[in-house]
């Protein structure tokens, strides 16, 4: 296989908080970029230097596995240090990078600003209030009946969700409020439970055609000790939750289309994964969006969804990606780069559906 003439930098954050990519991830990424392309690299940006450092060895294009990075110094009048998006600090410098602008990752780390958009759109979620950090929880914040779902307003990935996340009385949110505020130095996100079926929606578009290829599986965690299926951050980790086709063409119509169109509504690009959770009548309701989502083979149900909707295997899946954000770049317009790329796509493990 010739290798395509353009230099991928691969980006990441050593930070804890601040990475969307594991190493394991990234090494994944760095062994199938390099059969394809002349150079790959690995760049860690832990700072506004590193990301100065990254602009200035211009790279064809960035695989993005993080979404921002905090200045390194306070301004007299702030509190906590800025985020600078790293996909807006690559647009201001014309650098190309994988997934979604900026603005799309703003709304999809904060989850109640994503609520928000969604419920404009006139799609469904979950009711909810949100309760700040530091703030005093009164009986009178409560606008949604009890049982109810807690997670921090600016995580992902399951992190502060686990057989707790669940409460029925006035005394367990306020522990579980004090939890998450004390634990992730976070605001709380409080939403009705719902108590049916969990899918995630993978969301991947096709550079041939434009068109989205949108594939859910239903995810079953393992019951805990109450018996609820709670998709938290050790069950993520461990990888524990059952991965399963949806058979059922009329619930899986729903689901596709009301995936779409929260990624539509969140002005997510290439590819991403959106969460639902059907209520007690079976109606899917959007939870959270994850753009930056685990591209481990076997692992996460980004691949997962790939492989059991489409059989693309984590090779063609990168591909794919990086395809994209090239596309964008406007870096195809020659004939036979074109060419080479259509070639690649037909012949990776890739049914099209």
């Amino acid at each position: 296989m010739n290798k395509k003439s353009k230099h991928i930098e691969i980006v990441r954050s050593t930070i804890k908080g601040l990475s969307s990519m594991s190493l394991v991830s990234c090494d994944a990424i760095y062994r199938v970029l390099s059969k394809h392309f002349t150079e790959v690299g690995i760049s860690i940006v832990n700072s506004v230097t590193d990301l100065e450092s990254l602009v200035v060895s211009q790279p064809d294009l960035v695989f993005l596995g993080m979404e921002f990075v905090l200045t390194d110094s306070l301004l007299p009048e702030e509190t906590e240090p800025q985020k600078i998006w790293v996909s807006g600090y690559l647009d201001d410098h014309k650098i190309p990078y994988t997934g979604s602008s900026q603005a799309a990752f703003e709304l999809g780390r904060d989850k109640p600003q994503a609520k928000e958009r969604i419920l404009k759109a006139n799609l469904r979620t979950p009711g909810y209030f949100v309760i700040k950090r530091y703030q005093l929880l009164e009986k009178d914040d409560i606008t949604i009946n009890f049982p109810l779902f807690i997670k921090p307003t600016n995580r992902g990935g399951g992190v502060g969700i686990n057989s707790g996340s669940i409460v029925y009385s006035f005394e367990q949110l306020q522990a579980r409020v004090d939890s998450i505020n004390a634990h992730f130095d976070s605001g709380s996100l409080i939403e009705e439970y719902l108590p049916g079926r969990e899918f995630s929606v993978a969301i991947l578009k096709d550079e041939l055609s434009d068109d989205y290829r949108v594939m859910p599986i239903e995810l079953i965690a393992p019951a805990d000790k109450n018996g609820c299926r709670i998709l938290s951050r050790q069950v993520k980790s461990s990888n524990t939750e059952q991965a399963l086709e949806v058979n059922d063409e009329c619930l899986k119509s729903e689901v596709k289309t009301l995936a779409m169109n929260v990624f539509s509504a969140l002005g997510a690009r290439d590819y991403g994964r959106i969460d639902i959770r059907l209520d007690e009548q079976g109606t899917p309701h959007f939870l959270e969006a994850n753009l930056i989502p685990s591209l481990i083979s076997g692992y996460g149900s980004f691949p997962k969804a790939c492989k059991i909707n489409i059989g693309a295997d984590h090779e063609s899946m990168i591909i794919q990606i990086v395809n994209l954000g090239l596309c964008r770049a406007d870096c195809l317009d020659e004939p036979d780069i074109i060419d080479d790329l259509v070639m690649l796509s037909e012949n990776m493990s890739f049914e099209r559906t």
